[in-house]
């Protein structure tokens, strides 16, 4: 019976020192010194080809070690034929079942990248792979995080606008210190995802994140060469997307930490009308004898002051939640 328990005893210490060892392998192996270049997609076949062959010639001469990380992004039948053939040592291929948004895609292709330093870029060959050295040589500087600004951009009209509007915004009020935010094109060191997950349409705000969280930022001027197949995803519908992106950026980055002080104003400006309204009809009631029941305005003081006072406890529940959670930090 001792010899049994002894052995039990003796192979959960193996079990044990092997789950251990395992796990720092992984650890390990996200700490290799290499080059990730992740290339999200979506009805690009005629493009990823081109583009793969132009980066394989621009990184062949590079030092480090590199991998290329295709995710596709749930293309529809004929679309994804561009990429079988390349799958070997240096270059990964991951599919979506089906269209999950680029957010998603970004997070599958960081998943699945094992190098320290991480490019983004797009896989409609707008992005030059000639530009990839000078985001590596700006991470080699010390940077964290390197965004790219599209010189001569070959987008119409609608889009270089929206840019701008949306530059402007974040730069005025919430100190972006980005020219064109919206450049797919970016270069970080691995670390700067640590506190950052990808979902939705939260990419956008991503380099934002790593500036409040204190990173190393810089940016560097990159070409933006003509569209030669497909045509561009951006219309209508993801310029107002866009735009409720930036709002919920601009409430996330200026509100999460003090949730009060956004439902705070809109709560007391919605109670402190509702108060004058009714303080004014008490008035005409006491001092005029003037019926109330028949004054639609009774019930929208009511309906103000009732609505700010939720308001205002919405934003106390918010300071309780961001406390509680700093709390069990």
């Amino acid at each position: 019976m001792t010899r049994i328990l002894r052995w039990n005893l003796a192979m959960t210490k193996v079990r044990i020192v092997s789950r251990c060892i395992k796990e720092l392998k992984v650890y390990k192996v996200h700490k290799v010194k290499m080059i990730s270049i992740i290339i999200p997609f979506y009805n690009e076949s005629e493009s990823i080809p081109v583009l793969i062959n132009r980066l394989i010639d621009t990184l062949e001469n590079q030092k480090e070690k590199w991998e290329i990380i295709l995710v596709d992004d749930g293309s529809i039948k004929g679309y994804e034929l561009g990429v079988m053939g390349y799958e070997d040592k240096n270059i990964k291929i991951i599919k979506h079942r089906k269209r999950l948004g680029k957010g998603d895609a970004l997070k599958s292709g960081i998943e699945n990248s094992i190098g320290d330093k991480i490019i983004f870029m797009d896989g409609d060959l707008q992005d030059d792979p000639v530009d990839l050295k000078k985001f590596i040589g700006k991470i080699d500087e010390g940077y964290d995080f390197v965004n790219g600004i599209r010189e001569k951009r070959n987008d119409n009209l609608l889009v270089k606008f929206y840019s701008k509007i949306v530059a402007w915004f974040l730069k005025t009020f919430l100190g972006s210190p980005y020219t064109d935010i919206n450049c797919g094109y970016k270069g970080f060191k691995k670390e700067v995802l640590k506190d950052f997950i990808f979902y939705g349409n939260n990419f956008r705000f991503f380099p934002l994140a790593v500036f409040y969280n204190g990173f190393k930022v810089t940016e560097i001027n990159v070409k933006n060469n003509m569209r030669k197949f497909g045509k561009s995803k951006f219309g209508p519908g993801k310029l107002f997307t866009g735009l409720l992106d930036t709002l919920t950026a601009y409430f996330l980055f200026k509100f999460s930490e003090k949730p009060l002080h956004f439902f705070g104003i809109f709560g007391g400006m919605s109670f402190f009308f509702g108060f004058l309204i009714l303080g004014y009809l008490a008035i005409e009631r006491i001092f005029y004898s003037v019926m109330l029941y028949r004054r639609p305005i009774l019930f929208l003081g009511m309906l103000l002051v009732i609505v700010g006072i939720q308001v205002v406890m919405t934003g106390i529940i918010g300071e309780l939640i961001v406390f509680l959670n700093k709390k069990t930090k």
